[in-house]
């Protein structure tokens, strides 16, 4: 009991202290609300940033395609009669599930980590491949795709891609039980390049839940919020424009359901055998995650693989192995600053245990970044203090700490900072941590805090930044830039 009171008292020391000092706040950043607000209204866009043989012509061994946002008047992809609150509110639903899946160990069904699938013929392919990144709301599902061509003759089809998956898969004819997806359902029939693959071959015993049929490899996938997908396991050739990464192990799905309505499957870029990325080689790629909230004609974003993915000049901080989830990219996170000042949060918060548990992963499905409770009070309390003078308003599904913009056009906030090994900092904008919630001017906190048994930077953070990933040296870079 006396211990309790110590440190309840100890606590409630070190947040008198960090009142006072955030009272002087000096590092603030602006919002711009009216900007934020009007960039989400209805937009009309070119019908040919749809048509990917002609976008896929623009550059050799790339293409880019225009933003497609799902609320443009002329997409395919709309919700009609969607508020902006109607959908944060199932964006976050999704969201949860998606938490809850990489926090339990039953999602672990996709591939054991093992050495790379792929002959040296195929890995030098991935080198300069580029796709564009579009926001996965367009579709309905979490959370963002990209166009690829698959087979011979390659057949462009939309793709979820996924950090914190491993094997990449698509629906796939004849469908014992298929969703709606925006692109003819691919048939392996009319390729010639597709190949199954039995259940002696390696890449089938990588798997960690499969089966045969008549010889045939058989897999299987369930994710947290009851979504699935199985079938075979097949090879095939993926391309963008002229580059083509070939034999590619994947799952060919004949029965799947779920939150991935709109997309024809998942392109996994997790650290696994099965990922896209290790089985192309290209053990370097990057991502920069284009702004949910932007209507801009020209906000675009790419995927990129090999060694034009990393900037010049950029700088690193080390990737940290767990032996128990390889699939997941953990970042040594040492602390989080608010207004310049660094907060009080303990190490242990976010370090990875010698068992697998705890540690910080970047995942580009999870929207809102999740911290451990304590690191997250801070984090809210401090942000509360430095922004006491602003008018408050009711919480908002997840998000405790909103505020009413209804009658201003900008407003000053304190700033957010992510601090790394190797004094590797990230600097939030202002839109990375105040989401608009409806269309009046109620904004929130962004972040939220959990008891699960590990932290998570989500894509709301990641926005606008791109993420360089060098597997093979196993370290990350956080290039803020414009996603062009």
């Amino acid at each position: 009991m006396q211990l309790v009171l110590f440190l309840s008292f100890m606590f409630l020391l070190m947040q008198c202290s960090l009142e006072r000092e955030l009272r002087s706040v000096v590092e603030m950043r602006t919002l711009d609300v009216a900007l934020t607000l009007q960039a989400s209204k209805p937009f009309h866009f070119a019908e040919s940033s749809l048509n990917y043989e002609q976008q896929q012509q623009q550059k050799r061994g790339s293409f880019r395609l225009n933003l497609v946002h799902r609320d443009a008047n002329t997409s395919p992809f709309r919700l009609q009669n969607a508020t902006r609150q109607q959908l944060l509110k199932q964006r976050l639903i999704r969201d949860e599930a998606r938490v809850k899946w990489i926090s339990t160990p039953i999602h672990r069904l996709q591939a054991s980590e093992s050495s790379h699938l792929q002959s040296s013929s195929s890995r030098s392919s991935a080198e300069g491949l580029a796709s564009p990144v579009l926001s996965g709301l367009s579709f309905g599902s979490a959370e963002y795709f990209v166009r690829l061509g698959v087979g011979t003759p390659a057949k462009p089809i939309y793709m979820v891609i996924d950090t914190g998956s491993d094997v990449p898969w698509l629906q796939c004819k004849p469908c014992r039980r298929c969703y709606d997806q925006n692109d003819p359902i691919f048939d392996p029939k009319q390729s010639s390049s597709y190949q199954q693959l039995k259940c002696t071959s390696q890449q089938c015993r990588q798997l960690t839940m499969r089966a045969c049929q008549d010889k045939q490899c058989m897999y299987e996938i369930f994710y947290g919020d009851g979504s699935f997908t199985a079938g075979n396991l097949a090879m095939e050739t993926f391309s963008v424009g002229d580059s083509a990464v070939e034999r590619v192990a994947f799952g060919c799905g004949h029965d799947n359901e779920g939150l991935f309505v709109g997309a024809g499957g998942l392109l996994g870029l997790g650290a696994g055998a099965l990922s896209f990325s290790s089985q192309a080689s290209a053990s370097r790629f990057s991502y920069c995650l284009i702004d949910r909230e932007s209507g801009a004609l020209n906000s675009s974003s790419a995927l990129i693989f090999g060694n034009a993915s990393i900037p010049a000049g950029a700088r690193f901080t080390r990737l940290l192995r767990n032996q128990k989830h390889a699939t997941y990219y953990y970042v040594a996170l040492t602390g989080i600053s608010v207004g310049g000042l660094r907060l009080p949060i303990r190490a242990e918060a976010f370090r990875l245990s010698a068992s697998g548990g705890g540690g910080v992963i970047i995942d580009s499905g999870t929207s809102v970044t999740r911290l451990a409770a304590p690191a997250y009070y801070l984090l809210r309390n401090a942000f509360r203090q430095g922004t006491r003078h602003l008018p408050a308003a009711s919480g908002f599904s997840l998000f405790d700490t909103c505020y009413d913009f209804s009658r201003v056009k900008s407003v000053d906030v304190p700033t957010v900072a992510f601090h790394f090994a190797g004094a590797i900092d990230l600097q939030l904008q202002a839109n990375n941590y105040l989401l608009p919630v409806d269309d009046s001017g109620t904004f929130c906190f962004a972040f939220a805090g959990t008891s699960l048994n590990i932290s998570i930077i989500g894509n709301i953070q990641q926005q606008g930044t791109r993420i360089a990933i060098d597997g093979q040296a196993r370290r990350v870079a956080f290039i803020p830039q414009e996603c062009g």
